[in-house]
């Protein structure tokens, strides 16, 4: 049985250990709200992009290369958004088992099927079963951005373009809540226009098109096609990118959370256990003490 001064030393140990996880939480929550504030605010852009590319393509029957849907692909990229530490629950390992699971499921369906991971925990774990990635990146909650966001998204649409691949997915962590993700495996390209994760079909039917057959546009329409679908593939990758931060901060603060919540629990049971030893400790020596003065009555 642990000595008592173990058990102080123990119960030091563990309010360390909490201050660290409270503070971790009070991090998290303060970035929490401002990637979920521009998130919030990035999702309707996103999704009224892509109706308007639906809208001028459906009343002009505009076709383009990016929209033209390929029934078996043979040759496909995956972008797998991971976080660069850990301390986030199952934030990691519940996408990184989600997208393992896509690769040997469809290995035998896809001739190529290559990876581009983001996030060190991707990168580890895919390493571990040997598979190789086309590229990787690092440091995306600290360097989350627009710009960035717009160079992987060129990257990938130029070797669609070119032929490379048929089809582009992204596996990332969708952010629900504060306590709540989902992981989602969403094809990027070809652009799909049939359904996006946030429009509200109901709305839209009743409403009908946006834009009358007779309305006449300058540029072409083809020309703000062309545009629309680049900027619209740049902000589909920045939002699952940012998407994928939210959620690793809401991962975190929740696991954080319960970590604190934990060391409070452990912190209780040392804490009697300590209180009972010594009470035991004090009762001994009472028994001594008291034993010894009967035998010197003796």
């Amino acid at each position: 049985m642990a000595s008592l001064k173990d058990i102080r030393s123990r119960i030091s140990s563990v309010k360390n250990t909490q201050q660290i996880t409270r503070a971790m939480k009070m991090v998290s929550a303060a970035k929490l709200r401002r990637a979920q504030h521009n998130i919030v605010n990035l999702r309707p852009y996103a999704n009224r992009i892509l109706s308007l590319i639906g809208d001028i393509a459906a009343t002009q029957r505009v076709s383009h290369p990016l929209l033209e849907p390929i029934e078996s692909p043979k040759s496909v990229l995956v972008l797998v958004v991971t976080s660069d530490r850990g301390l986030c629950g199952g934030f990691n390992a519940n996408i990184n088992k989600f997208a393992y699971d896509f690769y040997r499921q469809n290995q035998g369906k896809y001739s190529k099927m290559d990876f581009l991971l983001v996030g060190k925990k991707a990168i580890e774990f895919f390493k571990k079963r040997q598979v190789e990635p086309v590229d990787t990146m690092l440091n995306l909650a600290k360097d989350v951005s627009y710009p960035l966001a717009a160079k992987v998204a060129d990257r990938c649409m130029t070797a669609f373009s070119q032929g490379d691949y048929e089809a582009v997915y992204l596996i990332y962590n969708q952010f629900k809540s504060a306590i709540s993700q989902e992981v989602i495996c969403e094809r990027l390209l070809p652009i799909s226009l049939e359904a996006t994760n946030f429009a509200d079909e109901e709305k839209k039917s009743k409403e009908g098109p946006a834009f009358s057959k007779d309305l006449i546009f300058e540029p072409k329409p083809e020309e703000i096609i062309e545009e629309l679908l680049n900027k619209h593939f740049a902000v589909q990758v920045y939002r699952c990118m940012s998407e994928s931060v939210a959620a690793e901060h809401g991962a975190r603060m929740s696991a954080m959370e319960n970590a604190t919540k934990n060391a409070g629990e452990m912190i209780d049971g040392l804490t009697l256990t300590y209180n009972k030893l010594r009470q035991a400790s004090i009762t001994t020596e009472l028994i001594e003490i008291t034993s010894g003065a009967e035998a010197l009555k003796a």
